[in-house]
């Protein structure tokens, strides 16, 4: 991983569907050799695929939130079959320390988040946290 490889990524993580002449541009790369080099990206497995960055709130979907899952009785296959039934649920990690997994979902309203949560409870104990807003980085 070279710096200009770094640069690559830097900018396909602000825009995947910048054109390969203004990546090279702005890298100070030929086309050829930037397409090259996602390539090679894309084939290491350092690229995993391009995404987009959907505005919930102006699907509708105005709250959101983290939820923490500690999971009852041993039932994490049960646990993670029960959230892939979710559309809302953005994503799930298994994680270390106090809770299990940590999920980020969004909502309609704070009766749709109190059906997902009541839903949660035979399988865990859930802690949430709603996003008031977002913190961008530089």
């Amino acid at each position: 991983m070279d710096t200009i490889n770094e640069l690559i990524i830097e900018q396909l993580k602000k825009d995947s569907r910048i054109s390969i002449s203004e990546l090279s541009r702005r890298v100070h790369l030929s086309p050829p050799a930037v397409r090259e080099r996602v390539r090679q990206l894309e084939e290491q497995g350092i690229i995993k695929g391009f995404t987009i960055d959907i505005d919930v709130k102006k699907m509708g979907y105005p709250i959101e939130a983290i939820i923490e899952a500690t999971i009852k009785n041993n039932r994490y296959t049960d646990f993670k079959q029960q959230i892939q039934t979710y559309p809302t649920i953005d994503f799930c990690y298994r994680i270390a320390g106090e809770a299990c997994f940590l999920l980020k979902a969004h909502f309609q309203t704070f009766e749709d988040a109190e059906k997902l949560i009541d839903e949660l409870q035979p399988l865990a104990h859930t802690k949430t946290n709603f996003i008031f807003s977002e913190v961008t980085l530089s």
